[in-house]
């Protein structure tokens, strides 16, 4: 039921969402009533510079919230557009970064709901705002006024004198006006608006519809049904049934979590293809949750609203402010690294049929078989056992692992705060306080919340509830990090695969990235796609040095260090299974261009995923890491739309920027290489322009032969 405070404020919302300049005494009045009764849109309150209120948090309350924060910030703009002064960089610019602070914090409890604790009620409201969220959008960046405030001060005399961020956010400003239909007139202007409100609607769709199918489909397993698994994930997937109301079964839920793990260890073929399938074919059921429609809508309706700013298609609009400038550079990026890889392609289902074929299977492998038929040539190979490995991989131990290198290349130290004294919106979430070790300084907030569960969606993930910044007095950092590890059973450590490590380092080198932040404005915060992966994907390389595997990788019974030789093993495989690893991957990034350079009237998504990856020789063994109508990064929203291939682009500069680490005195903990880390590129997030950053750090542009070195791939000269 929704609380009665939206009809208080419904007049006020209804004259600041039309573009009033301002509200009545008695409009301003009701406005403060709502906040001091709507906790979301309080500021934060209590310890640490305040906190979000996640103990507070009642649906009922967001939409209202939504509306109240919106109309506050459309009034601030109206304000800044109709300044009676002359536009400098103080009243445009800086008014602008202080615009929205009330739906800056609205937005951290929305984002919560929608990603860590989702449910049919918030999808309904998701589906109601998004359209209005996106038109409140296009009253900002259509505003004429404010507009050609911006473009004023981004020509002025004044810019000569800024500080080089400063320089840098009033272009960012100016470019995103001009991108986004500032330019625009009549018709052309009113269609850009409903095509994003369209688009709003759509990817609130897409999402839900995934979210459908990975809630949906759940394998329950009987006893009999377990051979080949290890009893920590079958402790685990009996959790996950008992938790569903199936107490005596074993769950395979549809997340990789738990896909992967069993698609590996599970001697149930039949089995393995339809816990394959179902996590491969999530929004393409062709049921009421599939989403081919969806994504020829999203094409089209992108594709026109590029052409209605001059471009010739949206990969090019999207790239135009990327490194890679243009649909071409990414592309022939790929190009240097797709028949490496599938070629290693064929090498890896050489050796996994031989292995079948010396067993007596009498199979020929599919994509079922890979991660399974992998793990005996792993061990064929390497004699390396995943699952051996996995019992040195305790979540707890890498979390303190990932502390360690923290304290080493940043000065930071992670104290734990006691439970009840921050708010969490999850007893599964902690909180610890991060502070300069060296100066006792406080830097902010780590909240961490690792498990699956029903409502949070599928992957892993890192966002801020407040970023850094000086302008208005020093903010601190509240930070988190988001997965979906199976918690271990009662008293067990919950113990995750090599490559789950690997991702919960990526992940935090994220958080690593926020908490290091050293810039004056809001609008700094703001991440160039094909770079921001760069220091998340770099932090992944300190998982394998000799201080994290000592120290930190113990077994979970005995609580002995990895032994040497399983060590060298894990070393020796470094480059194993890189062809699977890389043309899954880039066979995803590849499609994401191809449909973003395509008219989409040549476009049906099923047909042009299958036709386009048969033109590339993708190897039949193994399907896309995201196919299509799962593919959330693409589809849901706009920030990696015709940009996945920025993971690839990240790691030419993570292999270079590991070369520089591996070659100096002191290897990956060289102070002197991370003081220039730290400073030249995660300290100044996006106040510098990224190429820029790298060079200082690197004194040259990186090698994409790194690259190819680090995979195993044969280097050209």
């Amino acid at each position: 039921m929704i609380k009665p405070t939206i009809t208080a404020l419904s007049a006020a919302i209804v004259l600041a969402l039309s573009g009033c300049t301002a509200m009545s005494n008695n409009e301003q009045i009701m406005t403060q009533q709502v906040v001091q009764s709507n906790p979301l849109l309080q500021k934060f309150k209590g310890p640490y510079q305040g906190v979000p209120q996640f103990d507070k948090m009642d649906l009922a309350d967001l939409k209202p919230a939504l509306e109240a924060g919106m109309a506050e910030q459309l009034v601030e703009i109206e304000a800044i557009a109709n300044n009676s002064d002359a536009p400098t960089f103080q009243n445009t610019i800086v008014a602008l970064e202080r615009a929205g602070q009330t739906l800056d914090r609205v937005y951290t409890y929305y984002g919560i709901w929608s990603a860590n604790k989702s449910s049919p009620e918030l999808r309904e409201i998701r589906s109601e705002m998004a359209p209005k969220l996106s038109s409140f959008n296009s009253k900002i960046t259509q505003n004429s006024k404010l507009f050609e405030r911006v473009k004023s001060v981004y020509e002025s005399e004044e810019l000569k004198n800024l500080t080089p961020e400063e320089q840098r956010i009033t272009w960012m400003t100016y470019n995103s006006f001009a991108r986004n239909g500032a330019t625009l007139t009549g018709e052309a202007k009113a269609r850009y608006t409903e095509i994003n409100q369209e688009l709003a609607s759509l990817y609130t769709q897409f999402s839900a519809n995934v979210l459908a199918d990975e809630e949906s489909y759940v394998v329950y397993l009987k006893e009999e049904q377990l051979s080949g698994l290890p009893s920590s994930f079958i402790d685990a997937a009996a959790e996950a049934a008992k938790e569903r109301g199936k107490e005596g079964m074993y769950a395979i839920t549809n997340s990789r979590s738990s896909m992967d793990p069993f698609l590996t260890y599970s001697t149930e073929r039949a089995l393995r293809e339809q816990v394959w399938k179902n996590y491969y074919n999530r929004g393409g059921n062709g049921d009421e949750y599939d989403n081919n429609a969806i994504i020829k809508n999203i094409l089209t309706l992108r594709h026109e609203r590029v052409n209605l700013l001059g471009y010739e298609n949206y990969a090019q609009w999207q790239l135009e402010s990327r490194m890679a400038k243009t649909p071409a550079n990414a592309m022939e990026l790929m190009n240097k690294v797709w028949p490496a890889a599938t070629a290693r392609v064929k090498e890896e289902v050489g050796d996994m049929q031989s292995i079948a074929n010396r067993e007596g299977a009498d199979i020929t492998i599919k994509p079922w078989d890979y991660r399974f038929y992998a793990e005996k040539v792993r061990k064929d190979k390497y004699d390396l056992d995943s699952n051996e490995v996995k019992q040195y991989l305790q979540l707890d131990k890498l979390r303190d692992a990932m502390f360690y290198v923290a304290g080493r290349l940043f000065n930071f130290e992670f104290i734990e705060i006691p439970t009840g004294e921050v708010p969490v919106f999850h007893p599964d979430v902690s909180v610890w306080e991060v502070k300069d070790k060296v100066t006792g300084k406080h830097i902010g907030l780590w909240y961490l919340d690792p498990f699956a569960r029903k409502g949070k969606r599928s992957g892993a993930w890192a966002t801020t509830y407040r970023s850094y910044t000086t302008f208005d007095g020093e903010k601190n950092v509240l930070s988190s990090n988001n997965s979906n590890f199976v918690k271990g059973a009662q008293g067990k450590p919950t113990l995750i695969s090599w490559s789950d490590a690997e991702t919960y380092f990526h992940e935090f080198g994220h958080a690593l990235h926020f908490l290091a932040a050293d810039v004056v404005y809001p609008s700094s915060h703001n991440g160039v796609r094909d770079y921001t992966e760069f220091q998340s994907q770099l932090l992944e390389r300190w998982l394998t040095t000799d201080e994290v595997i000592n120290k930190f990788l113990v077994h979970q019974e005995t609580g002995e260090p990895m032994p040497k030789e399983l060590i060298a093993k894990i070393k020796k495989s470094s480059t194993f299974n890189q062809g699977f690893a890389t043309t899954e991957y880039m066979a995803s990034a590849i499609m994401d261009l191809l449909y973003h350079s395509t008219d989409p009237a040549l476009i049906d998504p099923a047909k042009f995923e299958k036709e386009q990856l048969e033109k590339l020789g993708m190897p039949k063994e193994l399907v896309m890491r995201h196919r299509s109508t799962h593919f959330g990064h693409v589809f849901s929203g706009e920030g990696y739309a015709a940009s996945y291939y920025g993971y690839l682009w990240a790691e030419v500069l993570t292999s270079d920027a590991a070369e520089a680490f591996a070659s100096a005195p002191g290897g990956f903990y060289d102070s002197k290489v991370a003081a220039r880390l730290v400073e030249h590129l995660f300290s100044v997030r996006n106040a510098i322009d990224p190429a820029e950053a790298y060079r200082l750090f690197r004194g040259r542009d990186a090698d994409v032969s790194a690259l190819m070195r680090d995979r195993g791939f044969p280097v050209k000269n």
